[in-house]
């Protein structure tokens, strides 16, 4: 029996066709488990994101099972991208599973903040950001389910306003009850924030409302202050500002 090739890369181009039902319009990004894609769903033209999993990082299709499973419990939270189907395709003698959702028109928090002035955010704009995040969180963690791996890369930035609208990528650690890892969140959400604003270089100058928030990104600090999601953006809703300001 001829022993199958190992399959790590799909690179499809633009054009191919995924279980003959989408189109493919570009890659959007690849890591340790998939290749994702944006295409077009064939019948109504709607943009759809494809998640192709490599055969030995799904197993017995384990991951793409849990992978939706989460996705669909966590439908009712706004920061978490939607789940639709889940398709299989051949590829190269191999069954791969390919799950598709939502797709989000919007830049990489990474991109997003490359095109700001300083390619940083104002304090006002890295606080909303931040509540953003909070919010977002509280839902998932309400939902006993934590991101885990919550960094710029992983944070879509879909509006902007006079507020963000945001959603994540790359769920890490997923599902369970511990404070210790919705805590971890809260955590990486502070240092989002921070370096959001500028971070090391411009933190002598930060007023002490916000050198309050940071907490001099010492975790055991932060997770003593922020007892939960909720009470950060609680926290963010009611700062009183005791010093004057300008960006």
């Amino acid at each position: 029996m001829t022993k199958k090739s190992r399959v790590d890369k799909f690179n499809f181009k633009a054009g191919h066709k995924i279980a003959d039902k989408y189109t493919v319009v570009e890659k959007l990004g690849e890591g340790f488990e998939s290749e994702v894609y944006k295409v077009v769903e064939d019948c109504t033209k709607i943009e759809r994101a494809a998640k192709l999993f490599f055969p030995h990082r799904n197993i017995q299709n384990r991951t793409a099972i849990r992978y939706a499973k989460l996705l669909h419990q966590l439908t009712a939270c706004p920061i978490v991208i939607h789940y639709h189907t889940h398709e299989f395709i051949s590829f190269k003698d191999h069954q791969i599973v390919c799950l598709i959702s939502e797709y989000v028109d919007g830049l990489l928090l990474t991109d997003f903040l490359k095109r700001q002035p300083g390619k940083r955010l104002g304090i006002f704009q890295g606080l909303q950001l931040l509540h953003a995040l909070a919010a977002g969180l509280e839902s998932m963690h309400h939902l006993k389910v934590h991101h885990g791996d919550l960094h710029a890369e992983n944070i879509i930035v879909k509006r902007y306003g006079l507020g963000f609208e945001l959603k994540l990528l790359d769920m890490y650690r997923w599902v369970g009850d511990s404070r210790s890892y919705t805590k971890d969140d809260l955590c990486e959400a502070i240092n989002v924030f921070y370096q959001a604003i500028g971070g090391k270089r411009f933190y002598a100058a930060f007023p002490p409302e916000v050198k309050a928030i940071c907490c001099g990104l010492k975790r055991s600090l932060i997770k003593q202050k922020y007892k939960s999601a909720t009470v950060l953006r609680t926290y963010l809703e009611n700062i009183e500002w005791t010093s004057a300001y300008r960006e």
